[in-house]
């Protein structure tokens, strides 16, 4: 009997000393940082600031008592130094479309 308890404390030491021993999973490696990546809107300029100018056109169609500071929420983000520049070539494109209208019969 003594052989068939020595087994048994045998068995349940290798059963503890296997269970203490275990990984335990991520718990003990320290977390690693996760890239995240975001997609940025890449713009081009020139057709930025030629749908600036068309919504500047349409704008003075609908309402000739716009004014500078009027702009179009199309041109949110471009240079304030160019502001001027578009309106004026928003007002041009304007009196080519009613010149264009105006030729075809239309008023």
């Amino acid at each position: 009997m003594k052989t068939r308890t020595a087994a048994c404390a045998a068995l349940i030491a290798l059963a503890a000393l296997t269970a203490g021993c275990s990984d335990g999973g991520a718990d003990d490696k320290p977390e690693q940082p996760v890239a995240t990546v975001t997609a940025t809107k890449t713009v081009d300029p020139v057709a930025a600031r030629e749908a600036c100018v068309d919504a500047w056109a349409d704008a003075i169609l609908a309402n000739d008592d716009l004014g500078l500071e009027d702009e179009p929420a199309e041109c949110a983000g471009l240079p304030e130094d160019d502001r001027l520049d578009r309106y004026m070539d928003g007002l041009q494109k304007r009196n080519e479309i009613s010149r264009g209208a105006f030729d075809h019969g239309v008023e």
